[in-house]
């Protein structure tokens, strides 16, 4: 199928990759970077910025052409990402003011760049949010949701950064 989007549009547009996920990167691209993610919150949950890269490099590597390269100045194009908010809020209160729900909110600032030809395919914040119950999930629950909002972030970007071509 792609074969046949590059012969009819090669000519006028150029070429992209498409996979069989709707995911599209441009033809030049071979190579990403995707170094750790910063994390700039005092988040209770450790181990967020290698989640979400862990997460990142499934989607780009699994799920695209791109092959990773660990030395961001030798690859194509480069995924940064930053961490810069971590909220953990009730949402919902019982008639003796007892949190019933509570919402983590996990906020990325994102950078894709193309050094190829030198430009930002992608420049935005993200934000991925998860509730839990703090009664019945324990301790465990606030990292349970962190995890989820983590996961939903990860797949945002990834959804922004393919979807523009």
């Amino acid at each position: 199928m792609g074969v046949l989007l590059c012969l009819g549009a090669g000519g006028v547009t150029g070429c992209a990759y498409y996979g069989f996920t709707g995911a599209s990167i441009p033809s030049h691209l071979e190579t990403i970077a995707i170094p750790i993610a910063e994390d700039n919150t005092s988040s209770p949950v450790t181990n967020l910025g290698n989640q979400l890269t862990d997460l990142l490099t499934e989607q780009f590597v699994g799920r695209t052409s791109l092959s990773l390269n660990n030395n961001e100045t030798d690859a194509d194009a480069v995924l940064s990402t930053r961490i810069v908010q971590y909220t953990n809020q009730p949402t919902g209160v019982s008639g003796d003011e007892r949190a019933t729900q509570n919402r983590v909110s996990i906020e990325v600032d994102v950078r894709y760049y193309d050094q190829v030809t030198d430009s930002t395919m992608v420049q935005q914040t993200f934000t991925g949010t998860a509730n839990y119950n703090p009664v019945q999930a324990g301790l465990g629950g606030e990292q349970q949701a962190a995890e989820l909002a983590v996961e939903r972030v990860a797949e945002d970007i990834f959804t922004s950064a393919t979807s523009d071509w």
